[in-house]
């Protein structure tokens, strides 16, 4: 990709913050120079359910160093759930350390603070814990289906009639598919530096939604939320295990409260695994039915997921189903398992990465069966209208992305027939998927800062608590300063992580970019507007801006501006589109298999910097890859503990594991979704392109994989499928 050294939006400029990064000057949690600070370390469970019956802390509490030894004896008293499976949120609070109980195996039990992280580390390990063992832990998903349970939540979903729709299909496929528990891993490890002085909490915390960390803080220590401040200046990845405040932090902040010195806590990347959230195992059962020449006719999605036993949460699997396809009868439901396992929570397109993959491989089984061309089984039930919610899509380009791409991929060389590509011992197959993500948009506050200098250039400033979690936040926002201000890009400064500045709902969900960038629009649009009206300059006059600030015989000028979602918006389904094409290679007698080429076509409205965008979509492939290659957390079924809990098991994809990617962004510029038309990005790239992958392995080797991931091993076990005829 060509970068170019130009101002406004839509350029594919360098990152405005890539020099801070590559010189370490972008400081991340753990970071920042506090001084006085002190270290601690959190101690874990080693038993899934029952009850601390002794601790002994006194060796702990003779080694060199050590502050404080916390555990539930005499930590500080917190709020708590006001009822037991509480679903969890962004804002939830995280009591900590408040009862003798433990509910999973790495559950938080103690702290130890101590002068230096090695001192606290050692300290840790000689803390004595008595448990006595509840039989009664349920860590075994298979053992457990009869503990599921309907979350009263109001997801499950139904339109039409399922079984008539079945009645009257000609063709029905019916399959289920298993996606395992995965965990988030990004490279910089959750951590947080936390200070309590007389009542206000300060703390450097690596967290995607600011606002929603300064409320779980409040409200978890029954304190002021203006009393709060954190800063998160630079995330180093989160994918959705930093959107919500885990109990590390809370622990920090209660024991700087108790020792009177600020605390740092880094989370171990072992403890990454036991405490910082996961994508739970869902097993995901679909039937769909359709007519000879394609038409759907009914459409099922049953989702079997599981949750810990003292909070709630639920993928939404299903979400997909319900919108993605023209098909009358429709239906998604939803249970969940209470296990003794920590609770889940969003991962990278929570409920698209793997709902989508149970969808996408279903659509190719019928279309196998249908003697029908992928695509154009697709494009046949195609819908301009969102049928879940009765509304028309603002835009909707599938059809073109599934079109284009397929142009640029190749595909009128795909061989219908598995097993007929070939060279030499390599089987050869093709394989396609749509993709989907909701694209929100949400209110959000920003603040310009107008500087003219000596030299007569000015300088603007945006301010706003959003955080970059390494998506280019900064750059993207500096670019629509410039835009609108119509001043270089090297004449904006962008401030971000801090919760005293303007509010905005974070880093999550692909609302980002949007809410973002809208917000910083409407602050340097009120911020023009307001030094003309100062002048009775009218609106449409075209005066620069250092002239403007001549004028108005000021050096300095401030404007603050709010965006929000319009009423149109309402009244459409805001959404972006995607395909995805995969070409596998697949060793017939070793099952081991390469992924050669993927192409990626996506439609998500103006694209504020094709370079930033490309890394989205490149790190969202990523993940999908790793989906079907190796990644899965295993429950050791005796203990509940993760079998894997380091990278040396926990495998995930590097860069020979990967193909030549080509990525293709449909031009787009949705009005309705939002002034500056933009849409989310993110989590597009990662939807579907599992079920791409499987397709493809397919198409070489006529076998169904639908457990992930897909290992060489399970390849060679897998028969072919009824109706395939390998030569």
């Amino acid at each position: 990709m060509n970068t170019v050294k130009k101002s406004g939006v839509g350029q594919a400029i360098d990152r405005v913050e890539g020099h801070l990064k590559v010189t370490g000057k972008a400081k991340y949690a753990s970071e920042f120079p506090v001084e006085n600070k002190v270290y601690a370390q959190g101690i874990n469970s080693t038993i899934a359910k029952g009850e601390i019956v002794s601790i002994d802390t006194s060796e702990a509490e003779k080694q060199d160093g050590v502050l404080k030894v916390i555990t539930y004896k005499n930590a500080e008293k917190l709020k708590t759930f006001d009822k037991e499976m509480t679903a969890i949120g962004t804002d939830s609070i995280a009591p900590v350390l408040q009862s003798n109980k433990v509910n999973y195996y790495g559950e938080y039990v103690g702290l130890v603070v101590a002068e230096t992280f090695e001192q606290a580390q050692y300290a840790a390990r000689l803390v004595k814990f008595e448990y006595k063992k509840d039989p009664s832990a349920v860590i075994k998903f298979e053992e457990s289906r009869s503990k599921a349970y309907n979350p009263d939540n109001g997801s499950n979903y139904s339109r039409g009639d399922m079984q008539k729709g079945l009645s009257e299909a000609d063709v029905v496929v019916e399959q289920t598919y298993n996606t395992p528990i995965e965990h988030h891993h990004p490279m910089e490890l959750h951590a947080i530096i936390a200070s309590w002085d007389n009542g206000k909490v300060m703390a450097y915390a690596s967290q995607q939604m600011v606002d929603d960390a300064t409320i779980a803080i409040s409200a978890t220590f029954q304190i002021p939320k203006k009393d709060v401040r954190i800063v998160s200046a630079f995330v180093g990845g989160g994918f959705g295990s930093k959107l919500n405040l885990e109990r590390h932090a809370i622990m920090a902040v209660m024991a700087a409260k108790m020792v009177g010195r600020p605390v740092q806590v880094t989370v171990t990347r072992t403890q990454m695994f036991t405490n910082t959230g996961m994508r739970q195992q869902n097993e995901q059962k679909m039937r769909i039915g359709a007519k000879n020449d394609g038409t759907l006719t009914a459409l099922s999605h049953e989702t079997l997921s599981h949750t810990s036993t003292n909070m709630e949460y639920q993928e939404p699997c299903g979400m997909v189903s319900k919108m993605l396809y023209n098909v009358p009868n429709n239906e998604v439901t939803y249970k969940l398992i209470p296990m003794n396992i920590q609770t889940p929570f969003a991962m990278r397109a929570p409920g698209e990465a793997t709902g989508s993959f149970a969808l996408e491989s279903a659509m190719d089984e019928m279309a196998w069966k249908l003697k029908m061309d992928p695509i154009d089984f697709r494009i046949k039930n195609d819908t301009q209208t969102d049928l879940h919610e009765n509304r028309p899509f603002s835009s909707r380009l599938l059809v073109e992305c599934l079109r284009i791409g397929a142009d640029k991929f190749g595909w009128k060389d795909r061989k219908m027939e598995p097993g007929t590509n070939k060279n030499g011992n390599w089987l050869i197959g093709y394989g396609v998927s749509a993709a989907s993500r909701n694209s929100p948009y949400q209110k959000t506050y920003s603040k310009v800062i107008l500087d003219l200098e000596d030299d007569g250039k000015v300088h603007a400033t945006i301010q706003m608590d959003a955080t970059d979690i390494g998506t280019g936040s900064y750059t993207i926002i500096a670019q629509t300063a410039s835009e609108y201000l119509n001043i270089p890009v090297e004449q904006v400064s962008v401030e971000l992580g801090d919760s005293n500045f303007p509010v905005t709902p974070g880093s999550g969900g692909s609302w980002g970019a949007a809410s973002y960038c809208n917000g910083a629009r409407a602050a340097c649009e009120n911020a023009v507007k307001g030094l003309k009206d100062n002048r009775n300059i009218p609106q449409d006059e075209d005066v620069a801006l250092a002239e403007l600030l001549k004028r108005n015989q000021i050096k300095t000028f401030e404007a603050e501006g709010m965006a929000e979602p319009s009423k149109e918006f309402e009244e459409y389904s805001v959404f972006s589109f995607g395909a995805n094409f995969c070409e596998v290679w697949v060793d017939k007698d070793t099952g081991m298999y390469r992924i050669k080429r993927m192409v990626n076509v996506g439609s998500a409205g103006k694209i504020l910097n094709p370079k930033t965008a490309y890394g989205q979509i490149i790190g969202g492939l990523t993940m999908g890859a790793g989906m079907v290659i190796a990644e899965k957390t295993q429950v050791e079924p005796n203990f509940g503990n993760f079998i894997t809990r380091s990278f040396a098991d926990y495998h995930v994809p590097v860069n020979l594991d990967l193909a030549n990617i080509d990525v293709v962004f449909l031009p787009e510029e949705d009005k309705i979704a939002n002034k500056m038309g933009i849409k989310g990005i993110g989590e597009l790239g990662i939807t579907s392109v599992a079920a791409s992958i499987a397709n493809a392995i397919f198409n070489a080797t006529g076998k169904r994989m639908r457990d992930l991931p897909i290992t060489p091993e399970k390849l060679i076990e897998a028969g072919v499928e009824e109706g395939v005829s390998l030569s």
